[in-house]
């Protein structure tokens, strides 16, 4: 009885594991084998073994680490614009009061709008002729010269930056909402009594209550900061000269633009490597606090 109720187990697991060795197992296995190959999109036939070379044309191409460079800069500005501004609208909208579900829905509306939507309503309105230009120009009046927001990287990245913050603010929100649900109301209760502020409840009550809820966004954040693709490729192309180039722009240039498949099967391998070396540190420092 025991060996038959076994083998009913793992057949209910089979068709799982059949869908994961397919579909993920043999793709990431192959896309490694592909890494130490000169492999090109052009010539599917040709396969040469060239062992670590394509590994040290990452590393050696400026490209990469302008990526690399990018992809920080992007985090540094998205990942704590949305915990900061999704904590406080959480906090303000976690209670049920008046309007308070209305304002629940609007936050979240970001969040299930299409990212090629956003990005291409963004590109409209902080391109040369835009809306943005158009109202500090000719409305305001602070200014009689264009600002180049997409043409200067630096500009550039500030403006995807605020894209990721304004699409990501509505997560955010909804799972510290969870998280405030379960701390306690007798605590701040007891801290009225003692006379504490709102900013003193927060701080010594509400951020040390939902601490892992805190580290779970924010591993989450940065892992998707690591994965920006459709607001960059949409809004910059990369460019101008590459120098919006983030990772997953980079690998689909080199794949799709230049057909080195190769290359491009490498940069992914050094890609999750940076991500699980992130994630192993988070996870470090999480534990030792």
């Amino acid at each position: 009885m025991r060996k038959k109720n076994g083998v009913a187990g793992y057949l209910f697991f089979l068709p799982g594991f059949l869908f994961f060795a397919v579909f993920i197992l043999y793709p990431l296995v192959r896309n490694l084998i592909y890494s130490f190959y000169d492999f090109r999109l052009s010539d599917l036939n040709h396969l040469e073994f060239i062992g670590f070379d394509n590994y040290v044309n990452v590393f050696t191409d400026s490209v990469f680490w302008v990526s690399l460079k990018n992809i920080v800069i992007y985090g540094l500005i998205s990942v704590p614009g949305q915990m900061i501004i999704g904590f406080f609208v959480a906090y303000a909208l976690h209670r049920n009061g008046f309007g308070t579900k209305t304002f629940r829905v609007l936050y979240f509306l970001p969040v299930i709008t299409s990212w090629v939507v956003a990005s291409l309503i963004f590109k409209f309105v902080f391109t040369d002729q835009g809306y943005l230009n158009y109202f500090i120009m000719d409305k305001l009046h602070f200014t009689d010269t264009t600002i180049s927001w997409l043409s200067d990287p630096n500009k550039a990245l500030l403006v995807v930056g605020f894209l990721g913050i304004w699409k990501g603010i509505g997560w955010v929100m909804v799972i510290y909402m969870a998280a405030l649900q379960g701390v306690p109301v007798d605590q701040y209760e007891a801290a009225s009594l003692d006379g504490c502020n709102t900013w003193n409840k927060i701080r010594y009550i509400t951020l040390p209550a939902i601490r892992s809820t805190t580290f779970f966004i924010q591993m989450m954040l940065i892992i998707g900061a690591f994965n920006v693709f459709t607001s960059i490729y949409l809004i910059t192309d990369g460019g101008p000269l590459h120098q919006t180039e983030v990772m997953l722009t980079r690998m689909y240039q080199k794949a799709f633009t230049e057909y080195d498949l190769g290359y491009a099967s490498a940069l992914s391998y050094v890609f999750a490597i940076i991500i699980a070396i992130l994630t192993f540190i988070q996870f470090r420092l999480n534990k030792e606090d």
